[in-house]
């Protein structure tokens, strides 16, 4: 009967004090998120009812209310169709066509992972805050406009016009793992993906994602949301950096002397993120990009672009 060695039973207990801790923060974040998220609703709301909307043409006749074309007649056909005042002017009947409107898919993914609970003293809010209240708001522009949305692996699309509701229910329920970029999933060609997110996931995982989701010819947009720190490394003397991914530390002796490096590191990692969006561009999806730069007591501001 094979026994366990005490150094086993302290591993043991160390790891499920390590899990109940995990558990905890989780837990308390959980109760974070769900407590602020009417705030963050009324906030969503409101950028939203800012924001002009429509459906999009299909550039081909089918029910709508904007004018398309004039065609002849056929034979067979209701007389209630003819466009009477057109058919005046010469010797044929004519029908006038409406262009085909038709509602698009939208998948918006907000990045939850841990490293978007973040918020320096710059800013009022964290990442994950400002994340959630633009992709309610678009959720809501865009379900106003006749779009169906969903969030990938939470929601499916809909059209409803409760959809922060359901939206932020979704969230605040989730237990899965809360991963820096969307799940691997097919959107249908016609279908649009808004990926709001810090983007500081290793350059390989973002280009492994763009090509995952541009394999069909997805249109894409990406959005960055940074805190001025992370741009401005506004540090001074010894400082301890914790990773909240993973939980690794590293401590600068006089953290002003990495702000040059550092900076580079940055501009750096946003450069090739951008090539990257060059390369689903070539790919013939259409691919956008924007940047967030959080402020203090700025509000929230959405232009969204057919």
């Amino acid at each position: 009967m094979a026994t366990e060695s005490p150094s086993s039973h302290s591993r043991v207990r160390q790891r499920a004090y390590q899990d109940g801790v995990a558990v905890g923060r989780a837990s308390g974040e959980g109760r974070t998120l769900a407590a602020s998220m009417p705030r963050l609703i009324l906030e969503a709301r409101r950028v939203a009812a800012t924001v002009i909307h429509g459906l999009h043409g299909r550039r081909r006749a089918g029910p709508g209310e904007n004018f398309w074309q004039y065609r002849r007649f056929v034979s067979g056909e209701p007389a209630s169709r003819v466009d009477w005042r057109r058919s005046a002017r010469d010797d044929h009947l004519y029908v006038r066509e409406q262009e085909w409107e038709a509602a698009h898919t939208v998948w918006i993914w907000p990045d939850r992972s841990p490293s978007m609970n973040f918020a320096s003293s710059l800013a009022r809010d964290t990442k994950l805050y400002r994340t959630l209240v633009i992709a309610l708001a678009l959720a809501e522009v865009l379900v106003e406009g006749g779009e169906r949305v969903g969030i990938p692996g939470l929601t499916r699309p809909t059209g409803s016009r409760n959809v922060i509701k359901r939206i932020a229910q979704a969230i605040v329920v989730d237990r899965d793992e809360r991963t820096s970029l969307p799940p691997n999933f097919a959107p249908s060609p016609l279908a649009e993906v808004v990926l709001l997110s810090d983007l500081w996931s290793d350059i390989a995982d973002v280009r492994r994602t763009i090509a995952q989701l541009s394999g069909n010819g997805t249109h894409g947009h990406i959005v960055q949301i940074v805190d001025p720190a992370e741009e401005t490394f506004p540090y001074w003397g010894r400082i301890e950096f914790i990773e909240p991914e993973d939980g690794r530390r590293i401590t600068a002796g006089r953290a002003e002397n990495w702000r040059a490096d550092y900076g580079a590191q940055i501009a750096q990692h946003r450069a090739c993120s951008a090539s990257e969006l060059l390369l689903a561009l070539h790919a013939r999806i259409g691919a956008g990009a924007a940047y967030e730069r959080m402020q203090p007591q700025a509000p929230t501001r959405l232009a969204v672009t057919a």
